[in-house]
């Protein structure tokens, strides 16, 4: 439960600074179109945060494997499909816009695992 909870707290953290980093720093030098990938990037890492932090009130409830795997799905969702998106941004190159689908269904395997296991507290 404490892993999945700093690791929320600690992803909040950065997507609050990588959400003004893209409204304010980028925003002079990036395309409109990478932007917009760049803060969806930003949205979803957010959304993801807090997403661990339910894995955390799960965990703490009845720990189990499917809250685990919720947890690292969310967490590998983010590093890919948020880092994906946050590259483009930064760098204009799509090299790495194959991963953003990986990163996408590492996130709904996320939500899918942490249902199954919500519905199996007690």
């Amino acid at each position: 439960m404490k892993l999945w909870l700093m690791l929320g707290a600690i992803n909040g953290f950065l997507a609050v600074g990588f959400g003004a980093f893209g409204a304010h720093g980028l925003k002079a030098r990036a395309s409109a179109t990478d932007l917009a990938a760049f803060e969806t990037g930003a949205q979803y890492h957010m959304t993801h945060a807090l997403a661990l932090l339910a894995v955390a009130w799960v965990a703490s409830i009845a720990p189990s494997a499917l809250a685990t795997t919720a947890g690292w799905a969310f967490t590998i969702g983010i590093l890919l499909f948020s880092g994906s998106l946050y590259f483009l941004g930064v760098t204009g190159s799509r090299s790495l816009v194959l991963v953003t689908p990986i990163g996408g269904t590492a996130f709904m395997l996320g939500w899918f695992c942490l249902a199954i296991a919500a519905y199996r507290l007690t």
